[in-house]
């Protein structure tokens, strides 16, 4: 079974940075796909970016401002949030799942371990 846990939250005013990190444990492979959901107050959770180890995967809010990358050797996956706005005021999860060819990644209904969340707040 695979534990995530996020750290690296915070709030910072708009235009600010931050970096969130997801550390797996237990039976977790760098075969898998790792993403980063959000959630605000009143909305659904929502993508923010993936990765795997033959690419990362962003939605258009945050391309050019957000970046995924991975320590496999940290078993460890950072979310470098750059140009903070105060739209992306939300609770941060990451989840984990195995690739599966045909299932995008943006789907949270298709991932079945999440971490504890981390909430980042940024004021305008």
């Amino acid at each position: 079974q695979v534990q995530l846990v996020e750290s690296g939250g915070g709030s910072v005013q708009a235009g600010g940075s931050l970096r969130l990190s997801c550390t797996a444990s237990g039976a977790w492979g760098t075969q898998n796909l790792m993403s980063w959901f959000r959630e605000a107050p009143g909305k659904e959770r929502e993508p923010v970016a993936a990765i795997t180890i033959y690419r990362p995967y962003y939605v258009d809010s945050v391309k050019g401002r957000f970046t995924i990358s991975q320590d496999n050797a940290k078993n460890t996956i950072y979310l470098q949030m750059d140009s903070l706005k105060p739209e992306d005021t939300a609770m941060y999860y990451c989840a984990t799942r195995a690739i599966r060819n045909n299932v995008p990644w943006y789907r949270p209904n298709e991932y079945s371990t999440w971490g504890q969340g981390t909430q980042v707040t940024v004021s305008s």
